[in-house]
């Protein structure tokens, strides 16, 4: 009898080991080995005839790509929480499962949204370059100070799994919480939270964090119109998704004075030019993108996203599934 072929993946960038090692096993994988997305054209040349796609939030999986596939495709697996970069619905529409890995970077991005509310706050990145220019001469009382984070008031836009890790760490901060969400949450009561409308979050906040999905309603939610109600004091961190914030009202509002500063971690564009003028201002912090940049959170996604793989190729229902529609 002949050996029963085993099914072939395609692995849109190099990933942590653990997880390669585990498709290895059951798998044929194609790689794409460059540190870099993998190109369009390229993933249409290799998706043909696989049984399931391994894929980042740098890959756009759309009905293109699906009908590339084949009907052969099993499953579309993603090592992230977020998927607005696949078409969800062209998935279900073809049977397709979608995983990601949600609830894996949670405290991870919560501990980047604090790290980035201090640096904004006490101003650290302009410290930092302040002694490497030798403008360090002596003490001075009022040099490079910034605002308390401690005993300040904190709105949280998006309760949910990030928002009140966000909420559990500012207690130890002593800091007055507000959230707003499309409803109120019972969790935020215990943390302290106090659920309120958008424009008073705005109005009465010291630091503004944003902790939402990226959708049709929360596209550009921080617009100028938004910005306008801040305290020129304030501080917006943004570690969800670029396109939350209009970036050139966010660009105007800072040169102005209309708020203070801004920690990004996500940015619209992404990467960001090296020459956009948002990089020019000194009161913005902009990370590339590293709120789950721990070595435990990435190697665990990846072992996430290969088990929601390996359980589609299996005929089985994903552990962490988009679309459970597909299981009718």
């Amino acid at each position: 009898m002949a050996e029963q072929q085993r099914p072939y993946i395609v692995v849109t960038r190099r990933v942590p080991q653990p997880a390669l090692d585990a498709l290895t096993e059951h798998a044929e994988l194609r790689i794409w080995e460059e540190d870099v997305p993998i190109p369009r054209e390229t993933l249409l040349e290799w998706i043909p005839g696989a049984d399931g796609l391994y894929c980042l939030l740098t890959d756009t999986v759309d009905a293109e790509v699906l009908d590339a596939a084949g009907p052969g495709l099993k499953v579309v697996s993603q090592m992230a929480v977020g998927y607005d970069n696949i078409d969800v619905a062209a998935c279900t529409a073809r049977g397709i499962p979608v995983g990601h890995t949600p609830g894996v970077l949670t405290e991870t991005t919560a501990d980047l949204t604090l790290a980035l509310m201090l640096a904004t706050a006490r101003r650290l990145c302009e410290a930092v370059e302040y002694v490497r220019a030798g403008k360090w001469v002596t003490w001075r009382p009022m040099e490079l100070t910034g605002p308390d984070l401690y005993g300040s008031t904190v709105g949280i836009i998006g309760m949910g799994r990030i928002g009140q890790a966000v909420a559990r760490r500012l207690r130890g901060f002593d800091c007055r919480l507000l959230y707003h969400q499309r409803k109120p949450v019972p969790e935020a009561e215990a943390l302290g939270a106090v659920y309120t409308d958008l424009p008073r979050l705005l109005e009465e906040s010291d630091f503004v964090t944003l902790h939402v999905p990226l959708t049709d309603d929360t596209r550009h939610l921080i617009n100028r119109e938004a910005l306008a109600r801040m305290k020129p004091t304030a501080i917006l961190i943004n570690t969800a998704r670029g396109p939350v914030v209009d970036q050139a009202a966010l660009l105007d509002a800072l040169r102005e004075g209309q708020i203070a500063a801004a920690g990004l971690d996500v940015t619209d564009p992404e990467p960001l030019p090296p020459d956009d003028p948002l990089l020019a201002l000194p009161n913005v912090v902009v990370l590339p993108h590293i709120g789950s940049a721990s070595i435990q959170t990435r190697t665990r996604m990846a072992q996430m996203a290969a088990d929601n793989l390996l359980a589609g190729l299996r005929g089985e229902r994903l552990p962490h599934c988009v679309n459970p529609e597909v299981y009718g």
